[in-house]
């Protein structure tokens, strides 16, 4: 388990706080996505993973606060759990993983190829963090979803059996007014 403080002071110290995002700078994004992943119930490994969950980059923003191959530093940092949440994440092939991930649950590694099988605790996990983040980029530029309506309403109805209850309703409701 991680000192938040720590791990927010860490995430300042890779510049987070000077990079820009989607409402504000990418540190105030970790942050809230953290922040939601808690006030769903997720615990502090999930939570710590929403908290870092780019630190290797993703298949969506290019930007690694450093190597994928150097997991050693955040493992130390936020604990294997959630490294390895981060890792599966940030090394998520979107393309090839996210339209059937909850028929599958699985995730190929767009570093390596490889794929992962997540059990179901994961895949829900995997998928809460997912919803989080996208919905978060969603309320801080609505232009986002405008452009993209049919791919994330065919995307959140697709993840609607493994997804946290109240995301599939704020989903719902997301798409019904934009």
């Amino acid at each position: 388990m991680s000192d938040d403080i720590d791990v927010r002071a860490w995430l300042r110290g890779r510049g987070t706080d000077t990079v820009r995002h989607p409402g504000g700078t990418l540190y105030q994004h970790l942050c809230r996505v953290s922040e939601r992943l808690a006030g769903l119930g997720h615990d502090q490994e999930v939570q710590d993973a929403g908290l870092t969950h780019a630190a290797y980059g993703t298949d969506g923003f290019d930007l690694a606060l450093f190597f994928w191959q150097e997991r050693d530093e955040l493992r130390g940092l936020v604990g294997t759990e959630a490294e390895e949440l981060v890792y599966l994440y940030g090394s998520c092939d979107r393309d090839r993983s996210w339209s059937r991930l909850a028929e599958t649950g699985e995730v190929t590694d767009r570093f390596t190829g490889g794929v992962t099988k997540l059990d179901r605790e994961r895949l829900k996990e995997f998928v809460d963090l997912s919803l989080v983040n996208e919905l978060d980029v969603i309320e801080q530029s609505p232009a986002v979803l405008e452009r993209n309506r049919r791919y994330f309403g065919e995307l959140f109805t697709a993840w609607e059996p493994v997804a946290d209850e109240s995301l599939v309703k704020e989903t719902r409701q997301l798409l019904s007014r934009l």
